[in-house]
């Protein structure tokens, strides 16, 4: 996960993963679309590579490269427990709806609608 956490963390690498998510592309092809250098672009190629998230095949006196997703599955993962609730939010949420009923029911046993407001 490291490695692909650190792979991902430059803005080159990234718009080259989504370059390759629409469809396959030779390295000649990406790094047209860059004003860095053709080296540069490779070694960010390289990176990708080494971190599984690109597969590279020859054809012929190319290279294309094509976006593998499944090292990202461990990442995302792990980044959904940092962005879902904790624990205590659950039981929270839970206490508030259970608070929120328990007052309609009692409204509605008192002979009140529910949307009318107490006046104290």
């Amino acid at each position: 996960m490291d490695e692909v956490a650190a792979a991902i963390a430059d803005p080159v690498r990234r718009e080259i993963l989504l370059m390759l998510r629409d469809e396959p592309l030779s390295a000649g092809q990406i790094a047209d679309r860059f004003v860095i250098s053709r080296p540069a672009v490779s070694r960010h190629l390289r990176v990708l590579r080494e971190a599984g998230l690109v597969r590279d095949t020859a054809d012929g006196r190319r290279r294309v490269y094509t976006l593998v997703t499944a090292p990202l599955d461990e990442l995302a993962g792990w980044l959904g427990r940092l962005t879902r609730p904790s624990g205590w939010q659950h039981r929270l949420d839970a206490l508030e709806t259970e608070v929120y009923r328990t007052r309609r029911e009692r409204q509605t046993a008192a002979g009140r609608h529910p949307a009318q407001k107490e006046t104290a």
